[in-house]
């Protein structure tokens, strides 16, 4: 597979090249205040040296990764990108990873454009264009095979966080794989001792659906994984919720509190424990420690505003109307897409706020232009109640088909509920049989009722089309069956669910 290089300033010599990855290392080496007249000069010095411009205004990289950290997105966007615009692989490999974070479709373009033009020198960038190929929807065949290329270059070259990726692509995409068995190499991995190989481990068990199967082998990987890998807590959380184990539960969270406060792991991560605790799929909730966990770290993180949100809309009792829309409020005044599917959600239902299906409209458009997957659920049920006046078939089709393929795991129950009941849309059975073989991944009593009624609707040269168009649909989705519809890049998350009884 020849991958497409994108050279750091065009037409830069070989020694030029070389000069600029240690002016890359140098501009590392900067103190906060690169203006001070000593490092200045050196800076410049060495900016000369390769035909750059001046000194004047002169942006810094650790600001732009202070400023990072302490969640100032906009100061570090800007210092990133100024010197990224002067072709410095790290700083366009800052100024991506802010990108990929908006979760905007369009940013995230822009962020695959900077991770090429870093991805010639930066193995930093090789692994951040992999991961992103990996779980870009609707990749191309080539797109994954270039994935797996600058993934296994990256890691040749010592990077982290590349066999997760890995392991993803091979389990998503057997078909683009077919010389490679996930479980084989997931094996290799471990008996050769790489740390990653334990959670691709993990990664197969819930792709797989054999998760809660493997509870004890998934505990020992991330007792062992933990000082290196933060994503561990979830996984450790997820178990502990699952067995009911309060006591070591309790103890995991002092565990992150204690990380936290030490600066150990971000509060993104301390997020993601605290939606664990709120999940009545995994088992007893504690919602009132994961509103402390949350209330703690939404200060410096928009999005756990946003979990805020959601931990009120899911408990009630744990706050009024007002606070719920003050939470969203911050979302919004964030930039956080969540919130506005939240809100949209909220008018959608008539849930604390009167039902108005033309507001449910415009924030879950909103959210779903910036790439939130269940806002396309619930718009499509919007124009396929004919919520807004009359039932809009087409719309309603394009919408829950968007949200299936991105593994909104209702979806697929509507669409065979749209087909079979034929209302402002043709009756279509074998359309209808498809898309509820494919519910049956997350299976329900009204999914399953539907199934048996179209089984024994059908002739058999219906049920032959409908296998064929079955298997097409899958490979659309990437082949994947049953299991969790998407994969988050460092860890596996279960999508949203939407109604299952609607």
């Amino acid at each position: 597979m020849n991958i497409t290089n994108h050279s750091v300033g065009a037409g830069i010599a070989g020694d030029e090249a070389l000069d600029r990855r240690a002016l890359d290392r140098r501009l590392r080496q900067l103190p906060q205040d690169p203006l001070s007249s000593r490092h200045a000069l050196a800076f410049c010095g060495l900016a000369l040296a390769v035909a750059l411009a001046g000194c004047a205004g002169l942006p810094d990289q650790r600001l732009a990764n202070e400023a990072l950290k302490r969640g100032d997105t906009a100061l570090a966007e800007q210092n990133y990108r100024q010197l990224a615009d002067l072709g410095y692989s790290e700083a366009q490999v800052g100024l991506a990873d802010i990108q990929v974070e908006t979760r905007d479709p369009a940013k995230l373009k822009e962020a695959e454009a900077t991770y090429r033009a870093a991805a010639d020198i930066s193995p930093r960038a090789q692994a951040r264009l992999g991961r992103l190929l990996a779980a870009k929807p609707q990749a191309t065949d080539a797109e994954r095979q270039e994935a797996e290329t600058l993934l296994k270059k990256a890691f040749a070259n010592g990077e982290g966080n590349t066999l997760i990726p890995l392991a993803m692509l091979y389990l998503q995409y057997p078909q683009s794989f077919p010389r490679t068995n996930a479980q084989q190499q997931i094996d290799q991995w471990r008996t050769a001792g790489y740390p990653e190989a334990g959670l691709a481990q993990v990664l197969l068990y819930r792709t797989q659906g054999t998760y809660d199967q493997h509870l004890d082998e998934v505990e020992r990987i991330c007792k062992a994984a933990l000082a290196s890998t933060d994503i561990c807590y979830v996984e450790l959380a997820t178990v502990y919720q699952k067995r009911a184990q309060p006591e070591q539960q309790a103890a995991l969270i002092e565990q992150v509190k204690s990380a936290y406060q030490r600066g150990v792991i971000p509060a993104t991560r301390v997020d993601s424990v605290a939606r664990v605790l709120a999940d009545r799929s995994l088992g007893q909730t504690d919602e009132k420690t994961a509103q402390a966990l949350l209330e703690q770290v939404a200060p410096v993180n928009p999005g756990s505003w946003v979990s805020l949100a959601q931990l009120l809309y899911d408990f009630p009792e744990l706050g009024d109307t007002d606070q719920l829309m003050a939470y969203i409020d911050k979302g919004r005044a964030a930039e956080q897409p969540r919130a506005e599917l939240l809100l949209g959600r909220l008018y959608y239902e008539g849930k604390s706020v009167p039902a108005d299906a033309s507001k449910a409209q415009t924030h879950l458009q909103s959210a779903a232009s910036a790439g939130e997957i269940s806002a396309h659920y619930y718009l499509g049920q919007l124009y396929r109640r004919g919520y807004l006046g009359s039932v809009d078939p087409q719309k309603a089709v394009d919408h829950l088909l968007s949200a299936a393929r991105g593994g909104q795991l209702s979806a697929d129950y509507a669409l065979a509920q749209l087909f079979s009941e034929g209302h402002g849309i043709r009756q279509d059975l074998v359309n209808a049989w498809v898309f509820i073989q494919l519910a049956q991944a997350n299976p329900s009593d009204q999914s399953r009722a539907l199934a048996e009624q179209l089984d024994q609707q059908l002739t058999p040269a219906q049920k032959a089309q409908g296998q064929r168009l079955l298997q097409q649909e899958r490979q659309a989705r990437g082949a994947m069956g049953p299991g969790p519809g998407a994969l988050a890049l460092h860890a596996v998350q279960q999508p949203e669910q939407g109604e299952d009884s609607l």
